[in-house]
């Protein structure tokens, strides 16, 4: 298992441009060193993810997109060895949440579901707060 890489970029899986444009702002102003990277849809990010050398820090995903949903490329990694052993926080950040979402979700072994807070300000708040919690949070690959 791999120690969990809190330098490693921060995987945006989000397929409204609008809302990438408006992270990407944000993430901008909280001036975190981590690089951002942005798929428009999960099989993109998949494959980018089985492919790359980098070491992400955590991955943020919405639910509702193209192609594979949120819950369907949950399940492709969680189910993928190397890409369990590489220990990559998922969070689900979405519009909405409902009872069964919120539960298929940990079932899934999900590590946080989120929804998009509806002010810059709060949605601010909330990218603070899940970095912040990621940056302190230790890792069973820590205790080699």
């Amino acid at each position: 298992m791999q120690p969990m890489n809190k330098a490693g970029p921060i995987i945006v899986i989000e397929d409204d441009m609008d809302d990438q444009h408006l992270l990407e702002e944000i993430f901008d102003k909280l001036g975190y060193r981590n690089k951002i990277i942005y798929f428009a849809d999960g099989n993109e990010a998949l494959e980018f993810l089985n492919k790359t050398d980098l070491h992400p820090f955590l991955i943020l995903s919405d639910i509702n997109m193209p192609k594979i949903n949120g819950f369907e490329l949950r399940n492709k990694i969680f189910t993928n060895e190397l890409l369990q052993t590489k220990c990559i926080p998922y969070l689900f950040f979405t519009t909405t949440a409902t009872k069964k979402a919120v539960i298929d979700a940990y079932a899934l072994s999900v590590q946080g579901f989120f929804v998009k807070p509806t002010t810059v300000s709060q949605l601010e708040g909330t990218l603070r707060k899940i970095i912040e919690y990621w940056q302190e949070c230790i890792a069973p690959s820590q205790y080699d």
